[in-house]
């Protein structure tokens, strides 16, 4: 099953056809069964399927959190970013740690959707966009779904200091999700594909894939440590982190088109202002 938030409301799709779901997506992230709940709003008639122009991003009031040093690339990526920052050797550290790096993304108001634009920011020279499988937890801190998030980030702001990481990370425009949230009981298989392609004046500039298989956290034991001592009554997004960094010759422009895709969720395109 998959679900929508539009403009006029939230949508099930299952089974090739499409169903209202009453409520908003806080009442059923905050539900106690929300495969359940959802899943009763096959019992309702059909309705058109939705225009992809109504697409909005498939959050409400949630948190979005981001978990960093994931990926083997990442870690790299992360050190050679911060060699003038003593070596970025604590990256190194937290690839190897039994504690996961998680950190504050965005809340829902400031996260936009499909065909919206992403935004790098006006003070840094280098950035990137990062694609990430996205977990959709249950205020229980169940996974319940799963979604596709660009974690735009300025990389020569975090390589300077990595104190500096909630403004490379944090603000306007700096998170994407969608098209959709992909509802699951069994965990995602690591065999998935995410691929990105970002365009620049018709022709593609940078792209590349990985798989799940390359996810060095297990994606329950980084929900486990969010809501270990954090508790999140309409639920909450969790980004785990990127297997993709383009070289360090690379930063995104304004007029950029970043589509990443992942495999049984879709694609996410976003131009980028």
């Amino acid at each position: 099953m998959k679900l929508y938030k539009t403009k006029s409301g939230i949508v099930l799709e299952a089974d090739g056809n499409f169903y209202t779901v009453p409520g908003t997506l806080d009442d059923l992230l905050a539900s106690a069964n929300v495969l359940e709940t959802a899943a009763a709003a096959t019992r309702g008639e059909p309705v058109v399927a939705p225009d992809a122009a109504d697409l909005l991003a498939p959050v409400g009031n949630q948190e979005v959190w981001a978990s960093g040093v994931t990926y083997y690339r990442s870690r790299n990526a992360r050190m050679e970013e911060s060699k003038d920052a003593g070596g970025g050797s604590f990256y190194d550290r937290v690839y190897s740690a039994e504690r996961p790096e998680l950190f504050f993304k965005s809340s829902g108001h400031r996260v936009v959707g499909p065909g919206a634009p992403v935004r790098i920011r006006r003070d840094s020279k280098w950035n990137v966009p990062e694609p990430e499988l996205t977990l959709v937890l249950s205020a229980r801190g169940e996974i319940v779904g799963y979604t596709i998030g660009n974690d735009m980030s300025s990389r020569d702001i975090e390589g300077e200091n990595p104190l500096y990481l909630p403004q490379a990370k944090v603000y306007d425009g700096a998170c994407a999700l969608g098209p959709c949230i992909l509802l699951a009981r069994e965990p995602i298989s690591r065999d998935t594909v995410l691929r990105i392609a970002i365009e620049r004046s018709g022709a593609t500039a940078f792209g590349g894939s990985t798989t799940l298989h390359e996810l060095k956290r297990d994606p329950q034991e980084l929900a486990a440590y969010l809501f270990r001592e954090t508790t999140f009554p309409v639920g909450a997004f969790l980004l785990t982190g990127t297997g993709i960094v383009p070289d360090d010759s690379f930063t995104l422009a304004s007029g950029d088109v970043v589509r990443i895709c992942i495999d049984g969720i879709g694609t996410l395109e976003n131009p980028v202002a």
